[in-house]
């Protein structure tokens, strides 16, 4: 508490220009416009690779969705159920467990 006290009370220099030691240009200690771009450009390759890998993972759902709905319809049908393929999928979309949808 006393550290934070003291640090309050501290006032700041008024001339922070004059920081830099003898014979170091500001080039040298900050990253620059090249720091930047390469930055950017891991930021937007980063978002990209997540936007594929959740399209990926929603794609893998889907099918999985569709195939429990086939077999679902094929059981139904040895068994003697009159219910289709289709309306087993759309059974299992109107209960809400297929999340956001694909193209």
């Amino acid at each position: 508490m006393h550290h934070l006290i003291l640090a309050l009370t501290v006032t700041p220099s008024p001339d922070p220009t004059g920081t830099l030691r003898p014979g170091l240009s500001e080039d040298q200690v900050t990253p620059g416009t090249w720091g930047f771009v390469l930055t950017a450009f891991i930021v937007i390759l980063t978002t990209f690779l997540i936007v594929d890998m959740v399209r990926r993972i929603r794609r893998v759902r889907y099918r999985a969705q569709v195939e429990e709905a086939r077999l679902a319809a094929e059981a139904g049908n040895t068994d003697g159920g009159s219910e289709s393929a289709a309306e087993a999928l759309r059974s299992t979309d109107e209960n809400g467990d297929g999340g956001p949808k694909t193209r």
